[in-house]
Order: C-alpha cells, then sequence, then structure tokens
C-alpha cells in the first residue's frame, strides 16, 4: 500500500491481559496504522465510512466486527458515513495473550486458527455480530478474571462461526520472531522493571552474559526490533498509560518513563504516535478506556 504506516505504541504494558476502549464519535481521525497487538473493533451506525485493512479496501455497512491481526496496518475512514453517533468498542490484547502450547490443544485449535487469519484481517457475518453485540457491550463492566473469561468466551464464539470473510490478499505479519528465550525474557523483564532509568545495552549485555555487539544481534534476530528501540517503545507505551490514567503533568510523565528531556520526549512521541502528549491526551478524553 503506497502510503505511511504509523507504527502505533498502545498504552497496553506487559502485565495486562487486555484494553477495551469505547466512545461516541462524529467521525474517523486516526491515520493508517499497525501495532503488534491484536485488535477486535465493534463499530455501529457507520454506514458508507471506508475501511482499509492491509490491501483491501471497502465501504462498511451499518454493523462491523472486524479482527486485526499483528502488524497489519488498518484503518477506518469517515468517507461517505453521515452519523452523527459513530459507536465503536475496540479491545486490544497480546498476541502471546494465549500461550502457543495451550493454542496446539485440541479445544483450542478454532481459535488457533482464527489467530493465523486474523494476519490478513477478518470480517465476521452481521448475523455473528448480531449474536456477540451484548458481551462485547458488558465486557467493559466486567472486572477481573471474570472479565478475562468473557474475553475468551468471545474469541471462542467468534471461532465457531460461520462466513467469516478475510480481507487483504497479504499477509502483512512478516517472519515469525521466536521470543522463546530464557536470555530475552529476562531482559524484557529487567527492561520493564528499571524502564525509568538508564539502562544502558551493556548492561543488558552483561546480564545474561554476552558482549554489547553479540547481544545487538541476538536480541534483534530473537525479536525482530533492536534493543533501542525497543527500550523506547517500552518507555512510550508507558508515557501512554500515565497521560490515560494519571493526572500527572506531561513533564512529570517524560522523567517517570526515562526521558531526561521534556523536548526530546515530545519530538519522539510526536514522530511515533503522530500527535503530542497533550493532544493524546485530549483524545481519550472521548473515550471510556478499562485495562484488565
Amino acid at each position: 500500500m503506497q502510503a505511511n504506516i504509523l507504527r502505533e505504541i498502545t498504552p497496553l504494558t506487559s502485565s495486562d491481559c487486555f484494553t477495551i476502549f469505547t466512545r461516541t464519535k462524529k467521525e474517523f481521525d486516526f491515520p493508517l496504522h499497525s501495532h503488534e497487538e491484536l485488535e477486535l473493533n465493534f463499530i455501529d451506525n457507520a454506514k458508507g465510512a471506508k475501511r482499509i485493512i492491509g490491501d483491501h479496501i471497502a465501504e462498511i455497512d451499518e454493523l462491523e466486527l472486524v479482527l486485526v491481526g499483528s502488524n497489519l496496518p488498518h484503518v477506518w475512514q469517515t468517507h461517505k458515513c453521515k452519523s452523527e453517533e459513530i459507536r465503536e468498542i475496540t479491545i486490544q490484547f497480546h498476541k502471546d495473550l494465549l500461550d502457543e502450547k495451550f493454542l496446539r490443544r485440541n479445544q483450542m485449535s478454532l481459535i488457533r486458527k482464527m489467530f493465523e487469519l486474523s494476519s490478513k484481517g477478518i470480517l465476521f457475518s452481521k448475523e455473528t455480530i448480531e449474536q456477540v453485540k451484548p458481551k462485547l457491550k458488558i465486557l467493559s463492566q466486567k472486572q477481573g478474571f471474570d472479565s478475562v473469561l468473557e474475553l475468551l468466551s468471545i474469541l471462542h464464539e467468534l471461532s465457531v462461526s460461520r462466513n467469516m470473510l478475510t480481507l487483504s490478499n497479504h499477509s502483512y505479519s512478516g517472519p515469525e520472531h521466536s521470543y522463546n528465550s530464557r536470555r530475552i525474557e529476562r531482559v524484557i523483564e529487567h527492561m520493564n522493571q528499571h524502564f525509568s532509568r538508564n539502562i544502558s545495552l551493556e548492561e543488558c549485555a552483561a546480564l545474561v552474559n554476552m558482549t554489547p555487539v553479540a547481544f545487538s544481534r541476538f536480541y534483534r534476530k530473537r525479536t525482530g526490533n533492536s534493543y533501542i528501540n525497543a527500550l523506547l517503545e517500552l518507555r512510550l507505551g508507558h508515557a501512554s498509560r500515565q497521560l490515560i490514567d494519571t493526572t500527572h503533568s506531561i513533564a512529570e510523565i517524560a522523567y517517570n518513563c526515562g526521558f531526561n528531556n521534556i523536548s526530546n520526549f515530545n519530538r519522539i512521541f510526536k514522530k511515533k504516535k503522530n500527535c503530542t502528549p497533550k493532544e493524546f491526551r485530549e483524545n481519550y478524553n472521548y473515550g471510556n478506556r478499562i485495562f484488565v
């Protein structure tokens, strides 16, 4: 697709199972983007809007439910939609929410197949949407383990539904990178615990008894991302979360998340998320986001 694709860094942290975001709006204003997390997007009362998923483009109907796979570019645009009250429920969850070995159990085969198909985007039928719509609407009212069970129930119901339609002709998931490494897990855990201070490449390399050069190559090969960029994205994710969850000033949040220069934080945030921290905080005030 000949367009700039924003890589969205979501506020979903490694400690969360999923996040659900509900809002009512008059238009779609987020740019074409992708993110590692899987996304289930329900849209009501937006007939005539345009859906772009990978290389697929189409106008949508009154009801819309799409499962977007990891790193798949996607966007909804206002286009011909005249609605004054577009209702949207967005659920984002980690691609490893369900362990790979668990997904290979017989009882999980349909959910595993659905996740695989999501690399091209899945549009669910109107009948399926009507069936799961009540569950989607009450999900944000549930808490703790009950909400996780409810999400699993929704995913199961979607996986056994008929008339799924894959949207993009091509998968954008890219090569699968293996995270099954104790060394990588140890480094990621260390980064999550200490992201608020300076964590050098040398420090993480020493943690797993490797030279900085060897560790840098090893990390990129295993994760598909550089160590420096991974740490930056981790910090921006936590900053996004604090912009939503707290009333701390932007300067406080920047320093809390390991950025020693507020101007540098604003510049990087704008480059990575296509809006300033202030604009990001204001945008999220229009909806209700819950982390589980």
